[in-house]
C-alpha cells in the first residue's frame, strides 16, 4: 500500500521534484544512480566472503589433523627406536623375569617421552608380556596380542611396517609401533590412543572454529546492519516521497504557486501548480526576468524596482497582490507572499515564497460591492424616506430623505449605528398619528400616518424581514390629507378621492415588497460573504492539520541527523543542515499551532478544565522554558510572586497565556536587557505582570494588538519573526477564563503586560480587555 500512495504521490510531486533538481549536486545524483546496484552487490559480497570463510576453515582443521597424526606416528617410531636400541645394548643383560625389567625401562626413557598418555609394553620371546610402562600389574603374563589384537601387521613385519593406526582389543582407537629385539627378549611396542594425540588438535580446531564463527557472526551483523540501513534508506525515500507528493497536492488543489527567484541570476522557478493556474505549459527549465516581468500588469507591481530593493537590501520579504495575464489573455490576481534566503554554499540571495490565486475573492468583494452600490442607489431614488435596520436593532442603510425628515448628521447616519443613538441624535417632527388597521396584515408589521410639525403628513409602513430586521417607509401624503378634506365638499369627490388613495395605498405596498425583496437580497449577499469568511477559517484550520503531521516527520528524522544516532553523517555541514532543518520546520510548527489555536478559539472548539493551579508553579515552568533562549542574549530574568496563590483555571490554557507574553517580553528585549514576572492576589482576582526594558510600543499601535496577525512592525520592515497570533491567543484564553489584559508601554523604555483573572471562572470581565494605558512607573505602582 505505501508503495502505491508513493507511486501515486511521485506522479504529482512534478513540482517539489522540479525544485529538487535545481538545487541537487551531481555528487548526490551520481550516488542516487549507483544506489540500486550497491543495495545487490554488498548483500552478495558478504555471502561470498561468508562461503570463503567456511571453507578455509574446514581446510585449515583437516590439514592440522593431518599434521597432528603425521608428528604423533613419528614421535612414537622414534620412541621404539631409541627403546630397542637401548634395551638390545651388549653391556645390558636383563632377566626376563626380573622385577628390576621396569625401573631399566624407566631409566631408559629419554626426557621428552616421558608422559603419560604412551604406553610401552615389553615382551619376551614367546609374545608374553614381562613389563609396561607405565606399570600396570594387570597386564604382566598377558600375551600382547591380546592388546593390540591377533590379526595386526607390526607383530608380523615389525619396525618395516612403521607406525599404523590400530583398533585396540577394547575397541579404542590408537596408533602403535612394534620393534623386535634379542633373546632372552622378542619385542617392545609403543601405543598412543588417538584421543591423547588428537587433544591438541581439538583445542587448536575450537580455537580456529570460535574465531571463524566470531569473523562470520560480525560481518553477518555487518549484513544485517547494511540491510536495515538500505530498508531505512528506502522507508525514508518513500516518506520523503509521500511527503513532497502531498505537499505538492495541496499546492495544486489550493491554487497556490512555488517561487523561487535567484536574484543573482536573474531566474525564476515556478512549481507546476503555477503554470497550470496561469494556464501556461509546464517547462522543467528556469524562466528569465524578462519572461516573468512580460506577464505581470504593469500598474500593479515594478518587478525591477523591487529586485533593486531586494539586492540592495531594503526589504527582506513582500507580501503583495497584483495581476497576472492568463494564457487566455484575461488577467488573475494573485498575492504573493516571499522572503529572502541565503542557500548555504551560494552567494547569491533566493526570493522564495507561494502565490495565491485571489481572483474569486476579488471577483466576489466586486459583485458584492456593485450590488450594494445599485442597492443603494435604488433606495436613494425613490421619493420615500426608506430605512433599514438589522435583528440587534442597528442601522443598516438609509436615504437621504430619512436623514432629512429626522435631521441627522453624517455621524449618526453611519452603518452599524445603534438605534438608541439615531434616535437621539435626530429631532422629533411628528405631533400626533394615526394608526391604521389592515386585514391579513403580517405579525410584527404595522402601518400609521403622521402629521408634521411643518404641516405635512407622512404615510410610514413597517415590515419585518425574515432576518429578524425590520425595514421602514415613509411615503408624503400631504396632498392626499388636502384631498380627504376637500373631499367633505361633496360625495363625488370624496369617493374619487378615497378611489385614489386606494390606489395610492396599493401603490404604495408594491412597493413597500419590492424594497423589502432588495433588503432580502442584500441580506443574503451579505451571508453569503461571511459564509466566504468561514471557510477561509476552516481552510486555513484545515490545512493547519494536514501540514503539521508532515512537518513532525521532519523535525524528528532532522533531529535524528542531527545527533548521528546511525551514525556519522559526513561532512560536517550536513549536521548543520540538519540543524537549520530543524530549526526551520520547529518554527514553522509553531506557526501552524498558533494558527489552529486562534482558528479554534474563533470556532468556539475550545474547552477548558478548570482545576486547582498553584500560579508560583505555572510561572516557574515558563520561565525554564524560556530560560534558554534569554540566556542566549544574556537577559536577566527576576521573578517576584507571593506563595501559595491558587485560582481554579485550565493548567494548559494558562501556561500558555504565561509562554506566550514572556516569549514577546525575551524576543523585544535587546541583549543585556531584563524580564520581570510579579504574582499577586486582590480582590478576589489574580494579577500577574510581566514587565521588560525592551524597545517598547508606539502609542498609536496599542489599540491594533490583541487582533489575529497584527503586529506593531510590517512585513517589510520588522526584525523578529513571529505571526502575530501570540498576543491574540493569550487574550482570547484571558477573556474565557472572565479576565481582563492591558497593556501599557512606553516607546524605548520598554512594555508591562498586566493579566488579571479571577480565583474562580466566572463570565467575562466587562472591562476592555487590550487599554491603552499610563506609563511604566504607574503600572508597576499600582501593581506593588
Amino acid at each position: 500500500m505505501a508503495r502505491a500512495d508513493t507511486a501515486s504521490a511521485s506522479l504529482r510531486s512534478d513540482s517539489i521534484q522540479g525544485l529538487a533538481k535545481s538545487i541537487a549536486k551531481p555528487a548526490y545524483r551520481r550516488l542516487l544512480s549507483a544506489e540500486p546496484l550497491l543495495r545487490r552487490a554488498v548483500p552478495a559480497l558478504i555471502i561470498a566472503f561468508l562461503i570463503t570463510i567456511c571453507v578455509g576453515a574446514v581446510v585449515q582443521v583437516l590439514e592440522q589433523r593431518r599434521q597432528v597424526m603425521r608428528d604423533a606416528r613419528q614421535a612414537i617410531e622414534a620412541l621404539a627406536d631409541e627403546v630397542a636400541v637401548a634395551l638390545d645394548h651388549p653391556a645390558r643383560e636383563l632377566n626376563v623375569n626380573s622385577a628390576r625389567t621396569v625401573a631399566v625401562l624407566d631409566r631408559i626413557m629419554p626426557a621428552w617421552a616421558a608422559t603419560h598418555d604412551r604406553l610401552i609394553l615389553l615382551a619376551d620371546a614367546d609374545g608374553a608380556i614381562v613389563a609396561s610402562l607405565p606399570n600396570d600389574p594387570q597386564k604382566l603374563g598377558r600375551p600382547i596380542l591380546d592388546l593390540l589384537g591377533p590379526s595386526q601387521p607390526l607383530t608380523t613385519f615389525g619396525a618395516a611396517a612403521g607406525a599404523l593406526e590400530i583398533t585396540l582389543a577394547d575397541g579404542t582407537a590408537a596408533l602403535a609401533t612394534v620393534r623386535a629385539l634379542r633373546n632372552p627378549l622378542g619385542i617392545v611396542a609403543v601405543v598412543q590412543t588417538a584421543s591423547d594425540a588428537l587433544a591438541n588438535w581439538r583445542a587448536t580446531t575450537a580455537l580456529t572454529v570460535t574465531l571463524s564463527a566470531t569473523t562470520g557472526f560480525v560481518v553477518l551483523i555487518l549484513g544485517f546492519a547494511f540491510h536495515w540501513q538500505a530498508t531505512r534508506a528506502r522507508e525514508a525515500d518513500l516518506i520523503h516521497d509521500t511527503v513532497r507528493g502531498r505537499i505538492d497536492t495541496a499546492l495544486n488543489r489550493g491554487r497556490c504557486g512555488l517561487w523561487d527567484w535567484d536574484l543573482a541570476r536573474g531566474r525564476v522557478f515556478w512549481s507546476r501548480s503555477m503554470f497550470d493556474i496561469l494556464g501556461l505549459p509546464a517547462r522543467e527549465d528556469l524562466l528569465t526576468f524578462g519572461e516573468l516581468n512580460a506577464l505581470v500588469h504593469p500598474g500593479d507591481i515594478d518587478l525591477y524596482g523591487l529586485a533593486r530593493q531586494l539586492a540592495d537590501a531594503q526589504v527582506q520579504s513582500i507580501d503583495h497582490a497584483f495581476r497576472m495575464r492568463h494564457a487566455d489573455g484575461r488577467w488573475l490576481w494573485l498575492r504573493v507572499r516571499c522572503e529572502l534566503a541565503r542557500q548555504e554554499g551560494e552567494t547569491g540571495l533566493h526570493l522564495i515564497g507561494i502565490a495565491v490565486d485571489v481572483s474569486e475573492q476579488k471577483n466576489l468583494v466586486e459583485r458584492t460591492t456593485a450590488a450594494d452600490l445599485r442597492l443603494r442607489d435604488a433606495i436613494e431614488t425613490i421619493p420615500e424616506a426608506f430605512v433599514l435596520w438589522d435583528a440587534d436593532n442597528r442601522l443598516v442603510l438609509c436615504n437621504s430623505n430619512f436623514q432629512e425628515l429626522h435631521r441627522l448628521p453624517d455621524v449618526a447616519v453611519a452603518a452599524g449605528t445603534p438605534y438608541q443613538t439615531v434616535v437621539a441624535a435626530g429631532k422629533k417632527p411628528i405631533i400626533r398619528t394615526t394608526s391604521i388597521t389592515e386585514d391579513g396584515q403580517p405579525q410584527g408589521a404595522r402601518t400609521f400616518e403622521a402629521q408634521l410639525t411643518d404641516g405635512r403628513w407622512m404615510h410610514i409602513s413597517e415590515r419585518r424581514t425574515k432576518d429578524g430586521g425590520y425595514v421602514s417607509v415613509g411615503t408624503d401624503i400631504t396632498k392626499i390629507k388636502q384631498h380627504e378634506q376637500r373631499l367633505v365638499e361633496g360625495e363625488k369627490r370624496r369617493i374619487a378621492t378615497i378611489n385614489d388613495l386606494r390606489y395610492s395605498q396599493q401603490t404604495l405596498e408594491r412597493q413597500t415588497d419590492e424594497l423589502a425583496d432588495l433588503a432580502e437580497k442584500y441580506a443574503e449577499e451579505k451571508t453569503r460573504a461571511e459564509e466566504a469568511n468561514q471557510a477561509k477559517s476552516k481552510f486555513l484550520a484545515n490545512m493547519s492539520h494536514e501540514l503539521r503531521t508532515p512537518l513532525n516527520a521532519i523535525i524528528g528524522f532532522s533531529e535524528i541527523m542531527e545527533s548521528a544516532m546511525f551514525g556519522p553523517l559526513g561532512a560536517e555541514k550536513y549536521t548543520e543542515y540538519s540543524r537549520d532543518i530543524r530549526e526551520s520546520g520547529q518554527y514553522l510548527l509553531d506557526v501552524i499551532n498558533d494558527i489552529l489555536d486562534m482558528s479554534k478559539i474563533e470556532a468556539g472548539s475550545v474547552h477548558f478544565n478548570p482545576e486547582s493551579v498553584e500560579l508560583d508553579h505555572i510561572l516557574a515552568d515558563s520561565l525554564r522554558v524560556v530560560g534558554g533562549r534569554a540566556g542566549e542574549k544574556r537577559l536577566t530574568l527576576n521573578s517576584q510572586i507571593a506563595p501559595g496563590i491558587k485560582l481554579n483555571a485550565d493548567r494548559r490554557a494558562l501556561k500558555q497565556i504565561a509562554l506566550n507574553l514572556l516569549s514577546n517580553a525575551v524576543k523585544f528585549t535587546p541583549d543585556g536587557g531584563a524580564v520581570t514576572v510579579r504574582g499577586r492576589t486582590r480582590g478576589g482576582m489574580v494579577t500577574i505582570a510581566i514587565e521588560d526594558n525592551g524597545i517598547g510600543i508606539p502609542k498609536d499601535a496599542l489599540h491594533k494588538l490583541g487582533r489575529p496577525f497584527e503586529q506593531v512592525e510590517s512585513q517589510l520592515t520588522k526584525r523578529h519573526q513571529g505571526s502575530g497570533l501570540g498576543l491574540a491567543i493569550a487574550k482570547s484564553l484571558v477573556e474565557m477564563h472572565g479576565g481582563a489584559m492591558h497593556i501599557r508601554s512606553v516607546l524605548g523604555t520598554g512594555t508591562a503586560v498586566v493579566v488579571r483573572l479571577p480565583l474562580e471562572p466566572q463570565s467575562a470581565m466587562p472591562a476592555e480587555s487590550i487599554l491603552v494605558s499610563p506609563p511604566l512607573a504607574d503600572c508597576h505602582a499600582a501593581l506593588v
